[in-house]
């Protein structure tokens, strides 16, 4: 299937989601990366899709039975890493929150009034971010899932103390 490298198109990904506690699915836009190989580069923000960040390369192919281009498999991963939160507390508003993270340099896309994605991109120190995630859920403000660290966030051995 040839596309034009300038133009974005969008994957399908099937998995199960421990967020969702299901089997389901995303759509993310891509950009071509490689038409002859069949791999893209992700732009979107995943808000279910595990393991997967924005500027991954992935491979994919049109499938008839989905009717689309299909997730196969991550080629190149960026580095970035993706973050999932819920406001807990009603009485915070999830943009101020949202405003709070990309201040710190990461982007945020949300899907509601109350559930975002956070992208730690791969350059940022992800320790600064990571103690002000476990100081707002100890506020009861948020909770988050670590849905896809990158190998330079892994945090093994440190200490979060505040």
């Amino acid at each position: 299937m040839d596309i034009p490298v300038d133009k974005s198109v969008e994957i399908f990904f099937r998995f199960y989601s421990d967020i969702l506690e299901e089997e389901t699915t995303e759509t993310l836009f891509a950009e071509v990366e490689n038409n002859e190989f069949g791999y893209y580069k992700i732009i979107d923000l995943p808000f279910y899709t595990p393991k997967i960040a924005s500027g991954d390369i992935v491979w994919a192919e049109y499938i008839d039975a989905e009717g689309m281009l299909t997730y196969r498999k991550t080629i190149q991963h960026s580095g970035n890493s993706i973050i999932h939160a819920i406001i807990m507390d009603d009485a915070y508003d999830i943009d101020e929150v949202c405003k709070i993270f990309r201040y710190m340099g990461c982007r945020t896309e949300q899907l509601n009034h109350n559930y975002f994605a956070l992208e730690i991109p791969a350059r940022a120190n992800y320790i600064p971010i990571k103690r002000k995630l476990d100081e707002l859920e100890k506020e009861g403000i948020l909770d988050y899932a670590e849905s896809g660290l990158s190998d330079q966030h892994q945090y093994k051995n440190v200490s979060f103390g505040t």
